[in-house]
C-alpha cells in the first residue's frame, strides 16, 4: 500500500461544459461533407470517445476514408470556432469545479489526474484557458491511447503516479468513463450534469452518482474509506 489516493477526472461534460463547441464543430464538419447532420443528443452521446471512434459510432455508414475526412474536418472546424469565439475560455467550468479541485489539491495524500478523449492540443487549450494545469500530476489524452472505455489511460495514470487501483477513482459523465474505470480496477463516480443520462451511468457500473460538485469530495472520501 502506497497511501496515495488518486482521483482522475474526465474533462468535457465533467469539468468543462463544452457541448456548444462540440455540437457546432461536428455539424459544420458533416455539413461541409454533405452528410446529414446528427441531432444534438446524438452528438453528445459520443462525447468522450476518441474522435475516430466517435464519428464512426455517430454515422456507421461512413467508409474508413470518410471517417478520416470527417475527423480532419472536425479538427479544422474546432480550430476555426476557437478563433471566432475565443476558444475554451468561453466553455465554462461547471459550478463548483474549481473549488473542489483547489480543496483536493491541498491534500498531500491526494493526486489528481485527467483522462480525456480530447487531443493533447485541445487539453492544453482548456488548461490554459481556465488555469487548470497545476492541479494535475497526470494527464492522459486520446493521442497516445486507445479510445475509452479501454483502460489504457488509467493504467498509465497509475504508472505515472505510483498509486494503486484500489485507491483510485474515475470521475466522469459518460458510460465510457464508468466502463473504463471498472476495466482498470478503479472505483467510479458518475456525474449527472454531463452528457449521458443517469440510467446509462448506472448500467455502466457507477459506484456512486452525484448531482453537483459539492458532492465530489464526500463521495471520494466515502469510496476511499471503504476501499
Amino acid at each position: 500500500m502506497t497511501g496515495l489516493r488518486l482521483a482522475v477526472f474526465d474533462v468535457d461534460g465533467t469539468l468543462i461544459d463544452s457541448q456548444d463547441f462540440i455540437v457546432e464543430a461536428m455539424n459544420r464538419a458533416f455539413g461541409a461533407m454533405g452528410v446529414s447532420l446528427p441531432s444534438r443528443d446524438e452528438v453528445l452521446s459520443i462525447v468522450g470517445l476518441s474522435l475516430h471512434d466517435a464519428i464512426q459510432r455517430l454515422v456507421p455508414a461512413l467508409s474508413g476514408s470518410e471517417v478520416a475526412e470527417a475527423s480532419e474536418k472536425y479538427k479544422d472546424m474546432f480550430i476555426k470556432l476557437r478563433a471566432e469565439k475565443g476558444g475554451e475560455a468561453t466553455a465554462p467550468l461547471y459550478p463548483g469545479a474549481r473549488a473542489a479541485l483547489e480543496h483536493l489539491h491541498t491534500r498531500d495524500e491526494v493526486l489528481l489526474g485527467v483522462a480525456t478523449g480530447k487531443a493533447r492540443r485541445g487539453l492544453d487549450h482548456a488548461y490554459d484557458a481556465h488555469d487548470l494545469r497545476h492541479f494535475f500530476v497526470t494527464s492522459q489524452t486520446a493521442d497516445n491511447h486507445p479510445s475509452k472505455p479501454h483502460p489504457s489511460m488509467l493504467r498509465a495514470a497509475l504508472a505515472e503516479t505510483g498509486a494503486e487501483a484500489a485507491q483510485a477513482v474515475m470521475i466522469g459523465d459518460t458510460s465510457f468513463d464508468m466502463e473504463m474505470g471498472r476495466a482498470a480496477g478503479f472505483r467510479t463516480i458518475g456525474v449527472t450534469w454531463g452528457y449521458h443520462p443517469r440510467d446509462s451511468l448506472i448500467a455502466a457500473g457507477a459506484d456512486l452518482l452525484i448531482d453537483s460538485f459539492a458532492d465530489v469530495i464526500p463521495a471520494l472520501d466515502d469510496l476511499w474509506r471503504t476501499a
